[in-house]
């Protein structure tokens, strides 16, 4: 089957638990509450949590100094999952500028839509709008079609830093990858803990693999907008819980369909909107997972640098794991 007509369905997924608009509306206020009460910034959201001590505390357990890519390869041609790929294009030289004597200089250009579903990339706090606010209860109006006004990306301009840890739910379950529309549970991020040996504490980056760029290779992209694997919205319990400063994952965070009635991606307004936390999507853990299996670690150092964008609501990103 060629892989832009691959079939998305679940082949061996169990339907996750839905969630009520009543359950999520409260999950919602009670995570919002808890964000706004303490533990959190207003300006930089549960970033406040990477202390310069817990930053060197990351450093200190480097090992053997290799250091592992997060992202996965910019995509520049169209695809089911990617129908506005990034471009890139040369604008220098010209033909045949190149030859003889003399500097030349080979120039380019790229642009993307930082959002999309192929692409790694950071979202800002900026990102999610519910209920006409944003994170903190800024106005939404503060985001403009000339950019946004507040709780830009700039607010990471020198970078997260901290202890990454990675829990990889399909090693846990004992497949290769999660199926779309599947979900990862608040007990399976604590059974996937346990059976890594390794615990999530205050100020961690956590990074939940679902296999999402394994089955893509394997099989081919599909229309990940409309079914893909991703964090049940009860799952954000466990990060508040824990004290986690940023999240990523390999797919959206998200699962599609959403569990949640007429919200279609509870994670984002739990973790973005309401407790203030930045997300990293579509990163590709598939060269990280036999590194830390190698070392029989699941954590690691981690530098994410997003780019410089004063108004933007994201960045494309290249987190890097130093083991």
């Amino acid at each position: 089957m060629s892989p832009d007509r691959h079939d998305p369905a679940p082949s061996h997924a169990t339907a996750p638990p839905p969630m009520s608009k009543e359950a999520f509306r409260s999950l919602y206020d009670r995570l919002r509450a808890q964000a706004l009460a303490g533990g959190t910034d207003r300006r930089s959201g549960t970033l406040s949590r990477l202390t310069p001590e817990r930053v060197v505390a990351a450093a200190a357990g480097v090992r053997s100094g290799r250091t592992v890519s997060l992202a996965a390869p910019v995509e520049t041609s169209p695809g089911p999952d990617d129908p506005h790929p990034a471009s890139h294009s040369m604008i220098a030289p010209a033909d045949g500028d190149a030859d003889g004597h003399g500097l030349r200089f080979a120039l380019d250009r790229f642009a993307m839509n930082v959002h999309g579903d192929a692409d790694s990339h950071l979202d800002a706090l900026c990102h999610v709008i519910f209920d006409g606010e944003l994170y903190g209860g800024v106005p939404a109006s503060t985001v403009t079609p000339d950019g946004a006004g507040a709780l830009t990306v700039d607010l990471v301009r020198d970078g997260i830093v901290g202890r990454g840890v990675l829990l990889d739910i399909p090693r846990l379950r004992g497949v290769p990858w999660l199926d779309p529309g599947d979900a990862v549970t608040a007990d399976e991020l604590a059974a996937a803990e346990a059976a890594q040996d390794v615990t999530v504490g205050p100020g961690d980056l956590l990074f939940v693999r679902v296999g999402h760029r394994l089955r893509r290779r394997s099989l081919g992209p599909w229309d990940a907008a409309r079914a893909r694997a991703g964090l049940h919205p009860g799952a954000m319990d466990f990060l508040a819980e824990r004290g986690v400063a940023a999240l990523g994952s390999d797919g959206n965070n998200d699962t599609a369909p959403s569990v949640v009635a007429d919200v279609a991606f509870p994670v984002h307004v739990l973790a973005v909107q309401a407790m203030g936390m930045h997300l990293m999507d579509y990163l590709d853990f598939e060269e990280l997972v036999p590194v830390c299996e190698q070392s029989d670690r699941r954590h690691f150092l981690c530098v994410v640098a997003p780019l410089r964008l004063p108004s933007a609501t994201g960045s494309p990103v290249n987190p890097i794991a130093v083991l």
